[in-house]
């Protein structure tokens, strides 16, 4: 057992076979560890490129007083080579003939992009860093020669292609929504990116067998602003459609009795004016960062519609699935997917569990826990289905305040099973075999107990 008592990095650091493993001298006998090329991935059709990435190793680790000057990614770029990397990136591009004009190597591009978000810089500052002689090294360990580099559009294209084709491959999972309707989620594959990243720390013996074979996943959200400036809360699809006389386009906003727009004016054609161009698919959401609703605390308002503390939010949500190395206590994502900050997460989740057999095939998934916001029907059935236990935060339901209500729907506000005349059940363990909790009778009317509801 893990000893609490100690932060993470002591944990680590007091694991003899991590210490070993994970040091130098234990991971130079299969250094450099080889970025993989999923299977079925086909060769870049590309024969030539304007750039090329080799792995020039690392000999300037073997003097220990260069350690000192390196970051986490200058070793990673020692200790890895990512050229295994370009098929894949290759694939996710799109590129299907060596014909057309010759292209930057997606790998340069790929460790570019990297090394920018390591170093906040944005992408012209990142373009004019990469032409200093002071980052010569670096340009060199991408593979850009001589004075050829990417412009900030060729970036911004190759960024935009690889999420655009992400999960145009036309493979789906069937996500269960209910007891009679399904719907099917596209496959994501740009996280082949993030399998290839969990396979070198897989290959390093940064996890452990024993929980890769009894994992814990954790799925979440997480809402990133929007580039573009928020000018209507109450953008949709909708108005980025076409307009005419004939057909006009309808305003949600002022179906929500808002000013809105008429919509009547020339720049309005193609599209609304207040919907920006840049952000097609970021929407807005009132983020209070809980699931549960704030009338029950002492502070809440009186008056039911007056909003509770939060913050209105425009852009995108992330639902990332974490890996929990529960012995060695860090986590790792496995899976990633990026929508509008207003869509449900359940369903992406659920997707990602049926996602799993996709790009980690040997994993084996003992639990998997999750706050409010997954406790619905898609992700705790998906969940029973491929027989992971659930441990999903309760989900606020209005009914919880009525008491009355529990003994009709047959448990209180906390998930306890109650009977008819107004008794809890007791807790009686869980049964692995049948995935869920058991509980039975304890007499408690019999015992005098006072019920959890009063009865006429």
């Amino acid at each position: 057992m893990v000893d609490r008592r100690h932060s993470p990095p002591e944990t680590r650091a007091q694991d003899h076979d991590f210490v070993h493993q994970c040091s130098f001298a234990g991971l130079q006998p299969q250094l450099p560890l080889c970025w993989p090329t999923p299977p079925g991935i086909p060769d870049s059709p590309k024969k030539q490129y304007r750039s090329y990435y080799i792995n020039l190793g690392g000999t300037d680790l073997d003097d220990l007083r260069s350690w000192q000057y390196l970051s986490s990614f200058d070793l990673v770029l020692r200790l890895v080579d990512f050229g295994g990397l370009r098929p894949v990136l290759a694939w996710l591009l799109g590129w299907t003939s060596h014909r057309g004009q010759v292209p930057f190597d997606p790998v340069s591009i790929f460790l570019f992009v990297s090394w920018r978000i390591v170093n906040g810089w944005t992408r012209a500052q990142a373009l004019r860093n990469l032409q200093k002689p002071r980052y010569a090294d670096y340009a060199q360990r991408f593979g850009f020669l001589s004075s050829d580099f990417p412009t900030e559009g060729g970036v911004r294209y190759f960024l935009t292609t690889l999420g655009s084709h992400a999960d145009t491959h036309e493979e789906t999972v069937a996500v269960q929504v209910d007891d009679t309707r399904t719907t099917d989620v596209a496959i994501h594959y740009l996280n082949y990116l993030l399998a290839g990243a969990v396979a070198l720390l897989r290959e390093a013996c940064l996890i452990t067998p024993q929980t890769w074979q009894h994992a814990l996943l954790c799925p979440d959200g997480m809402i990133h602003d929007a580039a573009s400036r928020m000018r209507c809360t109450f953008v949709q699809e909708t108005c980025y459609h076409p307009t005419s006389s004939e057909l006009p386009r309808p305003c949600p906003a002022q179906k929500k009795g808002k000013r809105g727009c008429t919509c009547d004016t020339a720049s309005c054609a193609q599209a609304c004016r207040y919907a920006p161009i840049r952000d097609p698919e970021a929407r807005s959401i009132y983020y209070a960062a809980s699931n549960q609703p704030n009338r029950r605390t002492p502070n809440a308002a009186v008056d039911s519609t007056t909003k509770g503390r939060g913050k209105l939010r425009y852009g995108y949500r992330s639902l990332t699935l974490q890996f929990a190395e529960f012995v060695r206590r860090f986590s790792v994502v496995l899976l990633d997917d990026f929508r509008p900050a207003n869509e449900r997460e359940e369903n992406r989740a659920a997707a990602h569990l049926l996602s799993l057999a996709y790009f980690y095939p040997d994993l084996l998934v003992d639990t998997t826990a999750g706050d409010a916001g997954f406790g619905f029907f898609a992700f705790l059935h998906t969940a029973y289905s491929l027989g992971i236990r659930r441990a999903v935060d309760l989900r606020a339901d209005p009914s919880d305040t009525e008491k009355l209500q529990w003994t009709l729907r047959g448990y209180d506000d906390k998930g306890r099973p109650v009977c008819p005349y107004g008794y809890a059940f007791i807790a009686n363990g869980f049964d692995k075999d049948r995935r869920r909790h058991k509980w039975f009778c304890g007499q408690a009317c019999l015992k005098g107990i006072d019920p959890v509801v009063q009865l006429d």
